[in-house]
C-alpha cells in the first residue's frame, strides 16, 4: 500500500467513525463547487455509500460563473445539492459591514479600530503599541497601511464578507433543517487561519464541524482526483489553470493581479464585475502599488455592468 492509499483508507475510516458517532442525519456539507468540496463529497460517498447528506451551496452572485454553472449542472443529477442565497446583496453588505483589505487578519483589526478606536488590546498589539500575547495578532501592521488606523480614514473595512455572504446563510439553513454539524473541505496546507485546523472542531466542548481534509496535501488531493475521476470545474484545467475558485477578484487573494489577468483574457465581463464590486479597495491597492500593478483598461468590453446586474445574478442559472 502506498502512502497515498494509506491516507485514503485513513480518511474513509475517519469519516465513517465520525458520522456514526454524531449521526448522519445531523450533517451537511458546506459545498462551494470547487476542488476541495468536490473531493470531500467524493470521499464521503466512498465512506458512506448511498448517503443522503445535503451539499449546501451559497449562490452569492460573486462566484465565478463557470463554478456556479458547474454546481447547477451537478444539481440536475444529484438532488442532495441544495442552493441557497444570502439575505443581503453584496453591495449593501459591503456598504454596511465594510470591504475586505489585505487579509482577514488586517481587516479584523481595522474594523475593531473603526468601531472602538484603540480600546481593543489586540489592536494596540497589531500597531506595536502593546506586547504581542498568545491570543493576539501574530504580525504587526505594515507601515504602509498604518494610515488606516486614523479617525479621518473613511473607507469601511471588515473581515466578515465570507461570513455574511456564505457562513450566515448556511447557518440559518442548517438551523431551519435541523443539521447541527457541518463538513468543510478545509486544509491546513492552505495556511493563514487554516494552518491550525483540526479534523474535529469544537466551540468549547461542543462539536460543530468536521474537517476531514485538514491533514491532506494538495499533491494527495490531485492524486485522489485522478484516481477516482472526481468531476471538478473546468477552470482548474488548461487553458484557465485556476488555483483557487472563490469569490471573483477577492481582494484577499495574494495572486490577485494574475487572477484578474486570466479573467481579462477569458471572461472580460467577469473581469469588469470585479472592478465594480471591489472598486474602493482596488483603487487603494493601485495607489499603494500593492497587489495590483496595472491600470484597468476596459474600452473593449461591450455593455456596462452595474451592481444591479451583479445582485440580480444571485439565484439565477
Amino acid at each position: 500500500m502506498t502512502e497515498n492509499e494509506f491516507l485514503l483508507e485513513d480518511r474513509i475510516a475517519k469519516i465513517k467513525a465520525t458520522v456514526e458517532k454524531y449521526g448522519e442525519d445531523n450533517f451537511y456539507i458546506s459545498y462551494s463547487g470547487g476542488k476541495d468540496s468536490n473531493v470531500l463529497s467524493a470521499l464521503v460517498d466512498m465512506a458512506l455509500p448511498k448517503n443522503r447528506i445535503p451539499r449546501v451551496y451559497a449562490n452569492t452572485g460573486i462566484e465565478l460563473n463557470m463554478v456556479r454553472d458547474f454546481v447547477f449542472e451537478q444539481q440536475k443529477h444529484d438532488d442532495r445539492i441544495q442552493v441557497i442565497k444570502p439575505s443581503v446583496p453584496i453591495k449593501k453588505m459591503l456598504e454596511e459591514e465594510g470591504y475586505p483589505f489585505k487579509s482577514k487578519h488586517h481587516s479584523l483589526h481595522v474594523k475593531r479600530y473603526q468601531m472602538c478606536g484603540k480600546e481593543y488590546k489586540s489592536v494596540r498589539a497589531y500597531l506595536g503599541e502593546e506586547p504581542t500575547v498568545s491570543w493576539g495578532p501574530r504580525y504587526t501592521c505594515p507601515n504602509i497601511l498604518r494610515y488606516q488606523f486614523d479617525p479621518t480614514y473613511r473607507l469601511r473595512i471588515s473581515d466578515v464578507c465570507c461570513v455574511a455572504m456564505k457562513e450566515k446563510p448556511m447557518t440559518e439553513w442548517a438551523k431551519e433543517n435541523n443539521k447541527p454539524y457541518t463538513m468543510i473541505g478545509l486544509m491546513r496546507e492552505e495556511g493563514g487561519r487554516r494552518s491550525n485546523a483540526n479534523c474535529l472542531a469544537f466551540k468549547g466542548k461542543k462539536f460543530f464541524a468536521f474537517q476531514p481534509l485538514a491533514v491532506v496535501t494538495k499533491p494527495w488531493e490531485n492524486w485522489f482526483i485522478e484516481k477516482r475521476k472526481v468531476d471538478i470545474p473546468a477552470l482548474y484545467y488548461p487553458p484557465f489553470n485556476f488555483v483557487r475558485t472563490g469569490c471573483k477578484g477577492c481582494p484577499f487573494a495574494q495572486d490577485l493581479q494574475e487572477e484578474l489577468d486570466t479573467l481579462e483574457k477569458f471572461f472580460p465581463n467577469e473581469r469588469k464585475q470585479c472592478e465594480i464590486i471591489w472598486k474602493p479597495v482596488y483603487d487603494e491597492y493601485r495607489r499603494l502599488g500593492y497587489r495590483l500593478k496595472k491600470p484597468y483598461e476596459n474600452d473593449h468590453v461591450e455593455g456596462q455592468l452595474t451592481f444591479t446586474d451583479i445582485d440580480m445574478n444571485i439565484g439565477t442559472e
